[in-house]
C-alpha cells in the first residue's frame, strides 16, 4: 500500500470503522474479531469511491445479517457459539456474494470487491443470513 491508500485506510478506521465496528458487536450480541486486510482492497482509480462502498459491500450486510438471525435466543446463541471471526479481504475479485462468502471453522470470509454492485446491499445481506442460517 501507498501513502494514499494508507492515509485512507486511516481515515476510514478513524471516522467509519469503529461505529460500524460497534454496530456489528451490538447486532451479533458480543464482540466479534475483526480481520480485515486492507491491502488487498485497493484499486487506485476508485480510491475515491471506497469511503462510500466500504459500508455497503463489507459491513451493512454484516450487521442486518447478524440483526436477522439474533432476532431470538436462539439465533442469539448459535451466532456466539459459532462465529469465531469476521475476515473481510479481495483476493480473487468476486463481484458475487455466493461466490465470495464462506463460513467455515466458524470463521466468515467475505472476499469481495470493494466496489463492484456496491449499491445491491441486500442481495449481499440475503446470502449472508442464508449462508448463516444452513452453517451456525
Amino acid at each position: 500500500m501507498g501513502l494514499k491508500e494508507n492515509r485512507f485506510t486511516k481515515t476510514f478506521q478513524e471516522e467509519q470503522l469503529s461505529q460500524l465496528k460497534a454496530q456489528i458487536n451490538e447486532a451479533a450480541g458480543f464482540d466479534v474479531t475483526l480481520n480485515v486486510e486492507w491491502s488487498t482492497l485497493f484499486e487506485d482509480r476508485f480510491l475515491h469511491l471506497y469511503a462510500d462502498s466500504y459500508p455497503k459491500i463489507y459491513f451493512l450486510p454484516i450487521i442486518e445479517a447478524f440483526k436477522s438471525i439474533a432476532t431470538d435466543d436462539m439465533g442469539k446463541e448459535a451466532l456466539s457459539e459459532g462465529l469465531k471471526e469476521i475476515h473481510i479481504l479481495n483476493t480473487k475479485d468476486h463481484h458475487n456474494p455466493a461466490n465470495g462468502f464462506t463460513f467455515s471453522n466458524g470463521v466468515l470470509t467475505i472476499d469481495h470487491s470493494p466496489i463492484i454492485n456496491a449499491p445491491d446491499v441486500n442481495s449481499r445481506i440475503k446470502v449472508l443470513v442464508e449462508l448463516l442460517e444452513n452453517n451456525l
